[in-house]
């Protein structure tokens, strides 16, 4: 099921969008401050999020940005503020698309599917993915630090994909086995992931005893860290 990520702060709205879009067969989960929408970011894999920009915390151009750190899913601003610039900046920090409430539902509704129609054409210019000096080529394979080519397995290159375009966010043992041998028919147990993940950090970690990039976060799984800006 296609997931929303809903960031309002008015209960109200997020109640009567949250209403139409499941009604409408979409899967909604919603935070009311910048706070909440980087903990369900990290935690929930989403297929579009719907972004106020005023809220109690902070700016909704902060979200989107730490979403265009690490994924392609499309933006939808929603905003009180119907001034150009206002627009402009939503669009240019890497918003898809921006709306001015009030705003008529039906409207609304035909937005959010033709941006889900549209999302795969979002992600095709994304080729490459950086971070802690490591360069992944998603044309070629080919992985890389510092300018030099690391050699992976089929599997520890399909495991840094996967976390690399996940980035920021937890990825559980049972997510990780399911996305890397999901069409074979195989079994493993958890402890096949942390062995992966113990051989990639050997490969890409400048210190695999205290990983930078590949942390473990207890109780709930691993995640490839965001780089601090």
């Amino acid at each position: 099921m296609t997931t929303i990520l809903l960031v309002e702060d008015d209960c109200g709205l997020v109640q009567g969008l949250s209403f139409a879009l499941t009604s409408s067969g979409y899967s909604v989960c919603a935070a009311h401050t910048l706070r909440e929408a980087k903990e369900k970011w990290r935690d929930v894999p989403c297929d579009l999020v719907i972004l106020d920009i005023d809220l109690p915390d902070g700016s909704g151009y902060d979200f989107c940005r730490i979403v265009r750190q690490s994924a392609h899913v499309p933006v939808l601003f929603l905003s009180a503020a119907g001034e150009e610039t206002d627009m402009i900046m939503g669009l240019d920090i890497g918003g898809d698309d921006y709306m001015t409430k009030p705003f008529k539902l039906a409207v609304f509704l035909s937005r959010v599917r033709a941006l889900l129609r549209r999302s795969q054409s979002f992600s095709a210019p994304c080729t490459r993915l950086r971070s802690h000096d490591v360069e992944l080529d998603l044309r070629s394979a080919e992985v890389s630090k510092h300018g030099r080519k690391i050699d992976l397995t089929r599997n520890e290159y399909r495991l840094l994909r996967l976390l690399m375009e996940h980035a920021g966010q937890t990825l559980s043992s049972d997510q990780i086995l399911s996305a890397l041998w999901e069409h074979e028919d195989c079994y493993f147990d958890t402890n096949t992931t942390s062995v992966y993940i113990r051989r990639l950090r050997l490969k890409i970690e400048d210190d695999p005893s205290c990983p930078q990039a590949i942390v473990t976060i207890r109780g709930l799984g691993y995640q490839w860290k965001e780089e601090e800006r």
